[in-house]
């Protein structure tokens, strides 16, 4: 497996944003602007990762 520093921090920021979807969604009144943000932030890097793995192999 090849070390690709992009890639490593692209996983690094998905985890990231993992974590502030859980703790907006948990909030007592969560901001649904913010989630839909973050989230599609959190796809587009998922996407990114994927084209990264597949030209890589």
């Amino acid at each position: 497996m090849t070390f690709n520093p992009r890639l490593e921090a692209l996983k690094e920021r998905h985890g990231e944003l993992e974590g502030r979807i859980f703790d907006e969604d948990h909030r007592p009144r969560p901001n649904s602007d913010v989630l839909m943000r973050l989230k599609v932030e959190k796809l587009r890097i998922k996407e990114e990762m994927e084209q990264l793995r597949a030209a890589s192999s």
